[in-house]
């Protein structure tokens, strides 16, 4: 079968396309390098089973089409991952049009596309759409308590409405669609320069810099390893479904922000000496996935964050701590 991957040169995307090529998958990955790199994807375009498409699919269908479709050449598109978006709010602070672009434009053309393919079409979703939320911990029944017009509202909004045309496609235009919610994904690929909680404690390490907490570090994360995250986004992506049901990608192993930093210090064999920095706008108090639909696909998150925070230092440190 063949895949599209949009975004297949960022962290998730890269590693989504590893783990198809290792079943058998020919791949066309898709991305204009925004956030994404080539390096993420060097060993996948020399395995002959991938393809590399530059392209903003922020565009209507008429934009994105020849491209993709000559990358596929013969083959039939099986499926379509939409990835493309920046995901960290300096990256979607820098970018909030673009941002926004990406999940409405984007997303709307990769619809048209997908169904004119009679392609499954999977969306990558956020945490995010619960914004600060006033149910605990978040099942896919929660609507959210979102600020429209507030700082984060181009990524928030952005992807909510990505959620809105899928499912707008679904009931009215046949589109066979799946929705997964990520939770605070890290891992191998994630770039120092993200800025999110992983990247900014790995930074502040290479740097030999206090650890950088925002606010009080009582505002609590449940953090995903990206192999957990990837298996659950292909049990979903392959899974039959009656009716569009979002599913929560995540661990529902929730610590405060301090003791992810002091967890990450005893891995990382340095000091725990933090340095309080402003909060974030908008930043949630609280984030733990509800997992009761995801597990009843079978899946059980396997990473402690020890062990998911030691592959990625051993992979930072290979790479000698400047992959971008």
């Amino acid at each position: 079968m063949l895949t599209v991957v949009t975004g297949g040169a960022g962290f998730l995307g890269s590693h989504l396309v590893d783990t198809l090529i290792a079943r058998g998958d020919e791949v066309v990955l898709v991305d204009n390098l925004s956030s994404g790199s080539l390096q993420n994807v060097d060993e996948a375009l020399r395995s002959g089973r991938a393809a590399f498409v530059y392209l903003d699919v922020a565009q209507p269908l008429s934009e994105i089409r020849g491209p993709i479709v000559k990358a596929a050449g013969s083959n039939p598109i099986g499926q379509i991952f939409h990835l493309a978006s920046p995901a960290s709010p300096e990256a979607y602070g820098a970018h909030p049009w673009e941002t926004l672009c990406v999940n409405a434009v984007g997303t709307m053309a990769l619809v048209d596309l997908a169904i004119e393919q009679k392609a499954r079409l999977i969306y990558a979703s956020t945490s995010e759409i619960y914004g600060d939320p006033l149910v605990h911990p978040q099942p896919e029944s929660y609507f959210g308590n979102v600020d429209p017009i507030g700082p984060r509202a181009c990524y928030d909004e952005g992807k909510r409405f990505g959620e809105a045309a899928l499912s707008v496609a679904v009931s009215r235009r046949g589109l066979d669609a799946r929705i997964v919610r990520f939770f605070n994904c890290y891992g191998p690929r994630m770039s120092n320069a993200d800025g999110r909680l992983i990247a900014a404690l790995s930074e502040a390490v290479v740097a030999n810099l206090p650890l950088p907490i925002h606010g009080d570090g009582l505002q609590t994360r449940s953090m995903t390893f990206v192999d957990d995250a990837i298996r659950l986004l292909l049990i979903v992506a392959g899974t039959p479904q009656s009716t569009l049901a979002p599913v929560n990608i995540g661990s529902d192993q929730e610590q405060t922000v301090l003791e992810i930093a002091q967890t990450f210090a005893q891995v990382a064999g340095v000091p725990f000496s933090v340095e309080h920095v402003p909060p974030r706008p908008g930043d949630p108090r609280r984030r733990r996935p509800d997992l009761t639909r995801a597990r009843s696909l079978g899946y059980t998150p396997q990473t402690t964050l020890s062990k998911g925070l030691a592959k990625t230092l051993a992979w930072q440190r290979d790479s000698s701590g400047v992959y971008v």
